[in-house]
């Protein structure tokens, strides 16, 4: 899929690997809708960018305001093309813990976000993009969501985000199959360790001891790298059902 002149949805867009893939976009000569709850943030990334890109208030797990973000991209110029979802939270801890067992409501929380946030941007861009004019080939647009190594080697403490990166893996294939017939495309990336405001809460010995485990590069992700995936995924059309590791050979321990 051509990326120049065509418009896209970034859920969670207002920093991070978001950010990074909205700039990416728009540097490729796109236009964006960065969807965040971060209104101050998200703004500045707007103004920052330009007649190019439009910031709109979304929270993931809302199906009006995300709808809002879409209708947003359906009236920009080359029509919504596809959407990127990289919003999401961590949360750590453990099963037994000093205080008890797991909070339930936490672990809710966490899926709640992460998975069903991501079943909905993508169950609401699939329907948008399923209205469209299919290019030459039969596309109508592509969906990229996030997933996580943690999905296949989780660590101690990670049962609910582990869990719910999980379930975006798991649903990537059965959702890439029933969306063929209408030309859609879905792929999820799987980062490992990445230089994001969420890795930015851990502390300097923690940061280094991650980069560490990385077989090459020793070095905690670089967000631009993860939104050179993404254009690497629009622009190619035989990437499709597929769960992408994006983590320099890391293979995470227990702890």
């Amino acid at each position: 899929m051509q990326i120049e002149g065509r418009t896209f949805l970034v859920t969670g867009g207002a920093s991070g690997l978001g950010a990074a893939c909205a700039r990416r976009l728009v540097d490729q000569r796109a236009r964006v809708v960065v969807a965040d709850r971060n209104v101050q943030l998200g703004e500045a990334l707007a103004a920052e960018l330009g007649d190019a890109a439009t910031f709109v208030e979304a929270d993931v797990t809302e199906s009006e305001t995300v709808e809002r973000a879409i209708a947003a991209a359906q009236t920009m110029p080359g029509g919504l093309a596809g959407a990127v979802h990289c919003a999401g939270v961590v949360a750590g801890a453990r099963v037994l813990g000093r205080s008890g067992p797991h909070d339930l409501a936490l672990f809710r929380q966490v899926v709640d976000v992460n998975l069903a946030g991501t079943f909905n941007v993508l169950r609401l861009a699939a329907a948008a993009l399923a209205a469209g004019a299919p290019d030459s080939e039969g596309e109508r647009g592509v969906i990229i969501t996030t997933s996580s190594v943690a999905a296949y080697e989780g660590q101690i403490g990670q049962a609910a985000y582990a869990a719910s990166k999980a379930g975006v893996a798991g649903m990537t294939l059965p959702i890439a199959r029933e969306l063929a017939s209408h030309g859609i495309r879905v792929v999820a990336i799987a980062p490992g360790v990445f230089d994001t405001p969420l890795m930015g809460s851990l502390s300097d010995e923690v940061r280094e001891s991650l980069a560490k485990q990385v077989p090459f590069p020793p070095r905690l992700g670089r967000p631009e790298e993860f939104a050179l995936l993404v254009e690497a995924i629009i622009e190619n059309p035989m990437l499709n059902g597929e769960v992408i590791r994006l983590d320099g050979g890391l293979r995470m321990g227990p702890t």
